[in-house]
Formats: C-alpha cells, sequence, structure tokens
C-alpha cells in the first residue's frame, strides 16, 4: 500500500476518527476506571471484525490483525484522562467535572482505531501480525507495566513496538522524535516533616515543622545545582506543601510532595538517595524528624531504538513531507512506553496538534488544551504505514 493511498484513506474516515475522539473526550475516565472507552474500543474492534483480547491490566484491549504468521510488530495507544477541569469551549467539553482528557489520549485511541479499520480493510496485504494495544493507565498508574507484565508482548512475541504522543506546542503537521534517549525516568516523592506543634505565640515551646520544611525545599534544590553534572539533567521540584489548619496554630506536621527525574535509571536512583539523605540531616538538625517516601512507580526512560527510529522518520517523511519530521532533544517528561522499551526495540514520537487559528497552543496537562483534529487522521496514516514498513522490513 502506498503512502498516498493510506492518507487518502485516513482523510476518508475522518469523520469517523472524529466521532470516535469526541465521544471518549466527553466521558473522560481516570486510571485503571477506563471501563467505557475500554467498552468503545471493544464495540469497535467487533463492528470491524477485528479479534481481541479484553480486561488486560484491568481494562485494557489488545487487537489482533494479520495473517498470524511471519513477524510480529504492535501499536500502542493510552486511554486514561486526568483530574483535571476543562476549561475549553468545544461542543464536546468533558460531561464530568473534574476531568478531562488533557494529555490527548482519547486522540491517540481515536488515530489508532482509526490505523486499525485501515489495516483489516487491507488485512490481505500484511505479510505477519499487528497487535493494537489499547493501555489503560499511563498517567501515573504504570498500565504499561502491567500490560506487559501481563503477556501483551509475547504470543506472538512482538519483535517491534511504536507509539504517537500528540504535542501541544508543536505545530500541526509536524512530527518530533529522536534515537536514543526521549524521555526521562520519573518517579514522586514525599516528605512528612514531623515535629511537636502549639501556639504560633510560644514559637519556642515547639519544634516548627514549617521551618524544617522550608529548609529542606530549598536545600534539595542545591543537589542538582552543587552535586549533578552540569552536563547532566536532572530535576527535583517540590510541588505540594501542606501543613497547619489555623493562623495561630504552629502544626505537628507537615508534608511535601513532588517528583524526581533523571535521564537515567540509575540517576533517578541517586537523586532519591540524596533527597532522602538530606531532608532527614536537615530534620534531625532542627530537632524534627523526616519520613521520606517515593510512592507510586519508578518509570524508566523512554529509549528509542536507532533502527525502529529510522523506519518511524522514513513513514513519518512519507506521510507529512520531509520538512515536516525533525529531531528533538531529549526532555524530562515521563512516559510508560518505556516499561516496553525495556524489553523490545520501538519508538516513540510526537504528532504536532498546535494551531493558533483555534486557539491550540495550550500544552497538555493544561485545563485550556485543545487539539487540532486535522492531526488525527494524519496520526493513522503514519501508524498504518509503520506498521506495514516495520513488518515488511522484518520478513
Amino acid at each position: 500500500m502506498k503512502s498516498e493511498e493510506i492518507l487518502s484513506k485516513a482523510n476518508e474516515i475522518k469523520p469517523w476518527i472524529l466521532e470516535k475522539r469526541r465521544k471518549i473526550h466527553r466521558h473522560p475516565e481516570l486510571m485503571y476506571e477506563e471501563f467505557e472507552t475500554s467498552k468503545l474500543v471493544q464495540e469497535t474492534l467487533t463492528d470491524l471484525g477485528i479479534p481481541f483480547q479484553k480486561d488486560i491490566a484491568i481494562t485494557g484491549v489488545v487487537g489482533m490483525i494479520g495473517d498470524g504468521n511471519g513477524p510480529c510488530i504492535a501499536l500502542r495507544a493510552d486511554m486514561d484522562a486526568l483530574p483535571i477541569h476543562e476549561e475549553t469551549e468545544v461542543d464536546f467539553k468533558s460531561e464530568i467535572d473534574g476531568k478531562m482528557h488533557a494529555c490527548g489520549h482519547d486522540c491517540h485511541t481515536a488515530m489508532l482505531l482509526g490505523a486499525a479499520r485501515i489495516l483489516k480493510e487491507n488485512e490481505g496485504l500484511i505479510k505477519g501480525t499487528i497487535k493494537l494495544i489499547f493501555q489503560p493507565a499511563e498517567e501515573g498508574g504504570a498500565g504499561g507495566k502491567m500490560m506487559r507484565d501481563e503477556g501483551v508482548l509475547t504470543n506472538p512475541d512482538v519483535q517491534q513496538i511504536f507509539g504517537l504522543h500528540v504535542a501541544g506546542q508543536l505545530p500541526t503537521g509536524m512530527l518530533a522524535s529522536r534515537e536514543g534517549t526521549l524521555l526521562a525516568a520519573a518517579g514522586s516523592l514525599k516528605i512528612i516533616v514531623k515535629g511537636n506543634g502549639g501556639h504560633a505565640a510560644a514559637p519556642h515551646n515547639t519544634i516548627d515543622p514549617i521551618i524544617t520544611g522550608s529548609k529542606i525545599v530549598v536545600e534539595l534544590q542545591s543537589i542538582i545545582s552543587r552535586e549533578l553534572n552540569p552536563l547532566e539533567s536532572g530535576v527535583i521540584s517540590v510541588t505540594m506543601m501542606n501543613g497547619g489548619d489555623a493562623w495561630n496554630v504552629i502544626p505537628s506536621t507537615m508534608e511535601l510532595q513532588g517528583t524526581i527525574r533523571s535521564l537515567t535509571l540509575d540517576g533517578l536512583l541517586t537523586l532519591q538517595k540524596r533527597v532522602k539523605e538530606v531532608s532527614e540531616s536537615i530534620a534531625i538538625a532542627n530537632r524534627c524528624e523526616a519520613e521520606v517516601t517515593f510512592p507510586g512507580h519508578d518509570y524508566p526512560p523512554t529509549v528509542n531504538d536507532v533502527n525502529c527510529w529510522e523506519l518511524g522518520k522514513s513513514v513519518s517523511e512519507e506521510i507529512l513531507g520531509k520538512d515536516k519530521v525533525i529531531e528533538m532533544p531529549p526532555i524530562m517528561g515521563g512516559e510508560d512506553f518505556a516499561y516496553y522499551t525495556q524489553k523490545i526495540p520501538g519508538c516513540f514520537a510526537f504528532l504536532g496538534v498546535s494551531n493558533p487559528e483555534i486557539d491550540a497552543i495550550y500544552d497538555v496537562h493544561h485545563p485550556m488544551f485543545k487539539v487540532d483534529e486535522e492531526a488525527l487522521p494524519l496520526g493513522s496514516a503514519i501508524h498504518v504505514n509503520c506498521a506495514l514498513k516495520s513488518l515488511s522490513n522484518l520478513s
């Protein structure tokens, strides 16, 4: 199938792709709660005549297209939304207060469904197997790890995997990625500072966790500025500080939360070690106690295989044009697509959805995040072209 045919077909079914995306957008679901989204995926695959497995990692779905022989590759989309109240003015705005597809996973799911339709209609051209992975819980729930651990990369064994993510700061019709490390290893931090509360008018009779917690926040930044090689990348961001209930009372505890990032998993573990040491030492020096934990999951860095990126770059240029595909530097965001590329070669890339003419100018995780839907058939076409070319190269 030529790239021109693929793009033509994707544009032909554009209203169908947008209808799927808008339905998902109206009904956002948080991690591991994507039951209605999963149902929509299952019903769509059933209508297309694509066999699938369901209830993987609670709500995950894996469709299968091809002749069942030869090589096997996978295309992945995530399905979960974020606990953000939507502030955009679109006809299909979220109908659930406090929940929004602010990271574009509704687009990812719709683009992969569009690719599924095109691939199924041309199944006779497929020499091998294509797995369509619809994954829950990318937003902090490590759904990719659970999907992987439950066997989505086996039976048959997947040899390469590809994924797309919409990008709110990249113009529509452009794609960006790179070989090697693309996204950071990421984890969360939580520090409970324990002191001894009392009346704010008599601070000498207390052990103040607010002062101690504030010192910890400031000193944690010195780990990055004075201990990390300036040519390396790392982030320690304290994003939440909670303590006290009254203006005239020094509380007994203060809670800090935030995130730690590094371009390597070893780097992440080293930063965690130093956060714990620095926090506990400052607490002791100020007669407090610091309980330091790193809850949730330590996401590994997302690393693109050089051959998969070369393939992804080539097939994207065929769809978008050579001047529309660019190399980008690593960024400190995290992605649980990394759990797949820990095990097999793969490539993750960003597809532009920014268009100032329709006020699509905000980045992901923003309550005003808006997508230029003209990008969605392009994403479907890239998925199709990538799958067919990857299988051809592996045969």
